[in-house]
């Protein structure tokens, strides 16, 4: 990438470069070599006037006169000049030009030729300079261009190799990158998209090792007492070998069996639950993001009353089909300010999050069988109670109407345990920042 940025840039630098400085070059020397010439033609009308005064007044033409229109030292070029008298008499000053000249000779009224003439290799050669002057700024242009092209490139390609490095840390398993912003639009969209599914991936880890660690205390348990009564059995047989040898090869099966649990346990990591730790107020928010528009043409309101730092365990897109069904809901049945609350339910931690509204709540017939499929009001399916109710069930919370008049329903859900606590699960590597350091050309 780094090679076609640099390759783009500098292509345009180029073509601009041509397309501007050369029609700039031509067109310089060319202005310099009329104004070259229309100066020669305006000394050569003054000398002139001069001329012809000196005639009326019957005064001689000197050479001195002369010598003012020669030039040389007030910038103009050097010239040779002749002035042809009406008797004949001619009188010059100046170095006579050998080679090719460009002069604009003039016939006073008294009849005298004035002449001025200039070299015009000193012509050319003052256009020229201007179109050397023009070609040294736009190589100085491009190479401006080049130093611009090599610095943009990389400062796109550089974000996209620490953006590279980052993601190795992650599918390295050790650690959660953090890449610092570089100013890139793009590439920090993909930087913060790959740091929230690194924050996914260690709840979805924590969340594996808790159940890991479930299924060892539930297996071991009962496995543990298998042997002991196998033991028990072959001691309590006397001199029954044919029992004691069933009781030692079940023994052995039971031991074969604890290994493998410990093997599959080891496994569990790669295969567990849909469930994760997830950041409630940020669920929450997509919400109000979706629905608080829709609120205020209905002249409604929606609040939230979630704390920052609240953790549940859920499945991401069951909570918000969930939370999205019961606010549409109170948006079709309710009335009034909408609030979506979340408190503490009970000392191991679990969590209540209650949606409410200021509305006439639920009749008393349809309350006992509000999340029963096809039960409605009439202004719905009857089907999103009852979906939500399921989604919650599977990821082990319940959804119960708490309150009919005002209307309040209830999601209680899991709290996040400390084993499964993502920063202790997949801890947070360095941060990576692509500003200030050194990498090797590609």
């Amino acid at each position: 990438m780094r090679r076609r940025v640099l390759l783009a840039t500098v292509s345009a630098v180029a073509v601009a470069v041509i397309l501007l400085g050369l029609p700039l070059g031509i067109l310089g020397g060319t202005l310099v070599h009329d104004n070259e010439v229309r100066d020669l033609q305006t000394r050569t009308s003054e000398l002139g006037r001069f001329v012809e005064g000196r005639i009326d007044r019957d005064e001689a033409i000197d050479e001195e006169l002369l010598e003012r229109f020669v030039g040389g030292d007030d910038g103009r070029l050097v010239a040779y000049v002749l002035v042809i008298a009406p008797d004949g008499q001619q009188t010059t000053a100046g170095e006579q030009i050998e080679g090719r000249v460009v002069e604009r000779p003039i016939r006073t009224q008294s009849n005298a030729i004035v002449l001025i003439s200039v070299s015009y290799w000193d012509l050319y050669l003052r256009s020229a300079q201007i179109i050397v002057l023009v070609i040294a700024a736009a190589v100085l242009a491009f190479g401006a261009g080049i130093v611009m092209a090599v610095w943009q490139a990389n400062r796109l390609a550089a974000p996209l190799v620490y953006l590279a490095a980052s993601a190795e840390q992650l599918g390295s398993g050790q650690v959660r990158p953090r890449v610092e912003p570089s100013g890139v639009e793009e590439i920090d969209l993909v930087a913060a998209e790959l740091a929230r599914s690194s924050d996914r991936m260690a709840g979805r880890l924590a969340a594996e090792r808790q159940f890991a660690s479930d299924a060892s205390h539930q297996l071991r348990t009962p496995l543990t007492a298998l042997s002991m009564r196998l033991e028990e059995i072959g001691l309590a047989a006397g001199d029954n070998d044919e029992v004691k040898e069933e009781a030692r090869i079940s023994l052995e099966q039971v031991e074969r069996l604890v290994r493998v649990v410990d093997d599959l346990l080891h496994r569990s990591r790669s295969s567990g639950g849909t469930t994760e730790a997830v950041h409630l107020l940020e669920v929450v928010q997509q919400q109000e993001e979706e629905w608080g528009p829709t609120f205020e043409q209905n002249g409604r309101a929606l609040v939230l009353d979630v704390a920052a730092g609240v953790h549940v365990l859920a499945t991401p897109g069951a909570l918000a089909q969930v939370l999205a069904t019961l606010i549409e809901n109170s948006l079709k049945h309710g009335a009034g300010t909408t609030t979506v609350r979340a408190k503490k339910s009970g000392p191991s931690g679990a969590m209540v999050i209650q949606v409410s509204d200021e509305g006439p709540g639920v009749p008393d017939d349809l309350a006992p069988r509000i999340f029963e499929r096809e039960v409605t009001s009439g202004k719905g399916t009857g089907l999103g109670l009852a979906l939500a109710r399921d989604l919650a069930a599977a990821d082990g919370g319940r959804l119960e109407l708490s309150q009919r008049r005002p209307p309040v329903f209830s999601l209680y859900l899991s709290g996040v345990p400390t084993t499964m606590d993502p920063e202790l699960v997949l801890p947070r590597g360095v941060a990576i920042s692509s500003k200030g350091r050194k990498r090797r050309s590609w």
